[in-house]
């Protein structure tokens, strides 16, 4: 509903502490022993205009001081009870009583009093800052619906922060407790389904094999789910399509959204979009932007299968043309373009497998260089590392777990480090941003030159720059070192369990491996050297090997020959 001037003003003016400034200069006229005429003149209009529920907080006199400068001591005075909060409202007979240089008194009344959250009125100039510079009528007009939306937004964040899930209907998997609306529990009849999912993707399997899968084991879809469950009256295209066996058809999209949800893992994420009042949602923010709370309630799957997933997702796997699956797809990358080597056969009279670098496949040698890999090679390096990391570990558990404690120790005082660099860093930027608002203030009141004050702020501008670059950097360190807390256990937990493996399979290269890096050098004779990494999940030292592939192939050429 809008609302008139004198409605606006009427909802405003308890809320007002009014400065009343009078200023007169030797050179006016009228003036007489003690306070001049003019200045009482001045002062009973505007307490007079302010007879309308304004609080009059003080009086500021600067009787005899000319309007050319901004050094008089009632008018600093003021700028300094304004600071304080103590005063909200500045009313002035006319403009020129508040200074008469032009670039001071056009500073104030559109930059210092609207940063300060004071608003300006000039009586006899028709100058009120409330209706000249922000949108103060539109504002104060829809201000009872914008207070709702402010409410209802701090309301869904305080539920965000305490780890509430509000969303209307439940993920697939789970239920509301009907104890407590905002925490989910178990739904037994769907949750073996979610784990399945999740197995699948965790050997590697894409969201169309899932699909079909589901398909295939008459599995009905969560939209069929919704409305047995009462929460949704809705049908998907499928369903419409095939009455009888839509309801088993599942989308990809579904799918994909189910294997990135936190949710699964025991953890509720919120505030996944940017809305804007009036405008409503304005684009999808980025996970690491989302605010997620874990542990707030049982999880369908555990986490470390999740962060899993998430790389594999990352590494966009793919399936040969014939449908088999590919072992080491979305996991070996190019060293030099970081692309991703694929797999075809050769041409020769006995066809094998190869893996080469896709830019080379697609661009030619100009832009990368093949990185050939024989999958057989490939597959022997991986299968006798993991064997023999295995063995090791099982060989030397104790040692092991004491090179772990000494790891997470190691860790836990880089993160203090981290901690106390970020917080110091974030300090001195409050210390800059007071300066930079003294500089502002120093600038208004004649204080320092312009050219001062330019060559100020781009200092502490750039040192300001330079310092959120350092946090945020700090700051991703910090995330991956609390991503890696405990990791050391985990590897020497997960590893062991491989020491008798006969051979290798999806389950075992995703939950172990997380890149394969082939590097190719050329020399000048034109010789290849080939080389390739090994990096693994949870590993708690990356102290990846490196295997010389063409010596490899030359061994195994010579091998062949015997």
């Amino acid at each position: 509903m809008r609302m008139s001037n004198e409605q606006m003003e009427e909802l405003l003016a308890p809320t007002y502490r009014v400065g009343v400034y009078c200023r007169l200069s030797k050179e006016d006229d009228d003036i007489r022993e003690g306070e001049s005429q003019s200045i009482s003149h001045q002062r009973e209009i505007i307490e007079g205009f302010c007879k309308k529920g304004w609080q009059v907080e003080d009086v500021y006199t600067d009787d005899g001081y000319s309007g050319t400068t901004s050094n008089r001591p009632d008018l600093q005075r003021l700028l300094k009870d304004i600071e304080d909060k103590r005063i909200n409202v500045v009313v002035t007979k006319d403009y020129s009583r508040l200074g008469r240089d032009n670039l001071f008194t056009e500073k104030l009344r559109e930059i210092w009093f609207p940063k300060h959250n004071c608003r300006y009125v000039a009586i006899n100039d028709n100058i009120d800052t409330m209706y000249e510079y922000a949108p103060f009528k539109a504002v104060i007009n829809s201000q009872y619906s914008k207070d709702i939306s402010k409410k209802v937004h701090s309301s869904y964040m305080n539920q965000a922060e305490k780890g509430r899930y509000t969303g209307v209907v439940p993920p697939f998997g789970y239920l509301k407790d009907p104890e407590d609306t905002y925490h989910l529990v178990i739904d037994e009849e769907t949750a073996p389904y979610v784990r399945q999912i999740f197995d699948w993707a965790l050997d590697g399997h894409g969201t169309a094999y899932i699909k079909r899968r589901l398909e295939t084991n008459k599995v009905l879809c969560p939209t069929w789910w919704n409305r047995k469950r009462g929460f949704r009256n809705h049908f998907t295209k499928w369903e419409i399509q095939d009455p009888k066996n839509g309801k088993y058809v599942w989308d990809d999209s579904v799918i994909g959204d189910m294997l990135i949800k936190p949710v699964y893992y025991g953890a509720v994420a919120s505030q996944k979009k940017n809305y804007k009042f009036k405008v409503g949602v304005i684009n999808e923010k980025k996970p690491e932007e989302w605010i997620i709370v874990e542990n707030t309630h049982e999880p369908i799957v555990d986490q470390d299968s999740f962060d899993i997933i998430q790389q594999k997702i990352e590494s966009r796997k793919c399936s040969r043309g014939d449908g088999t699956y590919l072992l080491f797809a979305g996991l070996i990358k190019c060293g030099e373009c970081g692309k991703a080597l694929t797999i075809r056969k050769t041409n020769a009279k006995y066809p094998q497998d190869i893996y080469a670098c896709v830019t080379y496949n697609r661009h030619g040698k100009n832009h990368c260089t093949q990185h050939r890999v024989e999958y057989d090679t490939l597959y022997n390096i991986v299968f006798d590392e993991i064997k023999s990391l295995a063995k090791q570990t099982v060989d030397a558990e104790e040692v092991a777990r004491s090179l772990a404690d000494a790891y997470e120790q190691e860790r836990e005082e880089q993160k203090e480090l981290l901690e106390r660099n970020i917080a110091k860093a974030k300090s001195r930027i409050e210390t800059l941003d007071r300066m930079t608002s003294k500089l502002y203030e120093d600038l208004l009141s004649g204080n320092i030159s312009e050219s001062i004050f330019g060559s100020m702020i781009e200092k502490t501008k750039t040192e300001t720059e330079d310092l959120e670059k350092q946090i945020a950097a700090d700051e991703k360190r910090l995330s991956t070192n609390d991503s890696e807390s405990g990791n050391a256990r985990k590897w020497i937990d997960l590893i062991k369990d491989y020491a008798d493996i006969t051979e290798l399979d999806a389950d075992t290269l995703n939950r172990l491996v997380k890149q394969i890096v082939v590097h190719e050098e050329i020399t000048e004779d034109g010789d290849r050297n080939i080389s390739m990494e090994i990096h693994y999940n949870f590993r708690p030292t990356d102290e990846s090997k490196t295997y010389n592939l063409s010596e490899v192939a030359e061994a195994n050429s010579v091998a062949k020959a015997l």
